[in-house]
């Protein structure tokens, strides 16, 4: 037997309100066929008044909850990924908390931008893994349409707000049971400029807004998620013929169809949620990963392969078995 972080519940939360490409076009300089030829993104959801960070996060997290059959008493870690917090602190993770009604345990915020996820569950893994928690909330949740510069065509169109959420558990499984099987982390900050907010509290003392090198972060991308993609596979032992499903950060949809080129694995097992959710940054991941198990395309037994790259530049993969 072997302890492992099992997944036994996912969720997600969007905003009520959708905004189409074509609604966009009328106060942007763009048009649905420049966005979709692009991005493969349709629609967006963005969030409005009353709708934030933590109050996504939390419905996320609740019908995480909900999917597990736990009472949420008994979680006592919950990693919140996101670049946009509610406020600079307390983390948000601690609201989300709050609203739970299980304080006690360990709640904190953590920042790899579009990683984050991938980033947080790897952490959570290791803290189930040694004991220092037995039952983890992990959480994506983002409001990036409010560091957005509305009138520049070639970020605004790219991005929108939402929250996914797992729970995990500590478990003893046998050696072909569920749970996280390898992770992967890295980051190169000699790339910071080529994403980025040009704002903060230390800097600025502004939130300030996105700015990104499309081209040069395509490029990065394409060949850094490859690379830890296939370093997983190998450490894994497995070849890419055994992975059932990838769940990629959602970012745009050539990158996924590049990457899954590069690596051999067929665009059909590809989980694709970019073009009715565009990129969600840290949410994206657990939003695609909800939804594919809530629509009966990811079964329990299934190897699944999460991956994500984000500004810093940070990217990593995880191997799990659901």
């Amino acid at each position: 037997m072997t302890l492992r972080a099992v997944i036994r519940g996912t969720g997600s939360a969007l905003p009520a309100r959708v905004v189409t490409n074509a609604e966009l076009a009328q106060t942007v300089d763009t048009s649905d066929e420049w966005i979709r030829e692009r991005t493969g993104i349709a629609q967006r959801y963005i969030a409005g008044d009353g709708e934030t960070t933590g109050t996504l996060a939390t419905a996320a997290a609740r019908a995480a909850v909900d999917a597990a059959g736990i009472d949420p008493q008994t979680i006592d870690l919950i990693i919140l990924a996101t670049a946009t917090p509610d406020r600079t602190f307390p983390a948000t993770a601690t609201s989300v908390q709050r609203a739970l009604g299980c304080g006690g345990g360990i709640a904190f915020d953590m920042q790899a931008v579009c990683s984050g996820f991938v980033y947080a569950l790897a952490t959570a893994e290791s803290l189930l893994r040694t004991g220092v928690a037995r039952r983890a909330l992990v959480i994506g949740a983002e409001t990036f349409s409010r560091i957005l510069d509305w009138e520049d065509r070639a970020t605004c169109v790219l991005f929108g707000d939402g929250a996914g959420a797992v729970v995990l558990t500590a478990e003893d499984v046998a050696d072909e049971g569920p749970g996280i099987l390898c992770a992967r982390l890295h980051a190169d900050g000699t790339h910071e400029d080529l994403l980025y907010v040009d704002g903060g509290p230390s800097s600025t003392g502004t939130v300030g807004k996105l700015r990104m090198a499309g081209r040069e972060v395509f490029r990065h991308a394409v060949h850094n998620l490859a690379t830890v993609l296939e370093d997983v596979i190998g450490s894994a032992g497995i070849t890419a013929d055994a992975i059932d499903w990838i769940v990629p950060h959602q970012a745009n949809a050539r990158i996924l169809s590049a990457t899954a080129r590069k690596i051999g694995v067929p665009e059909e097992r590809v989980v694709v949620t970019v073009d009715r959710h565009a990129n969600t940054s840290a949410a994206s991941v657990p939003l695609a990963l909800d939804a594919a198990v809530r629509d009966g395309r990811v079964q329990p037994g299934q190897l699944v392969l999460l991956e994500a790259m984000g500004g810093g530049f940070t990217w990593g993969a995880i191997l799990l078995r659901m």
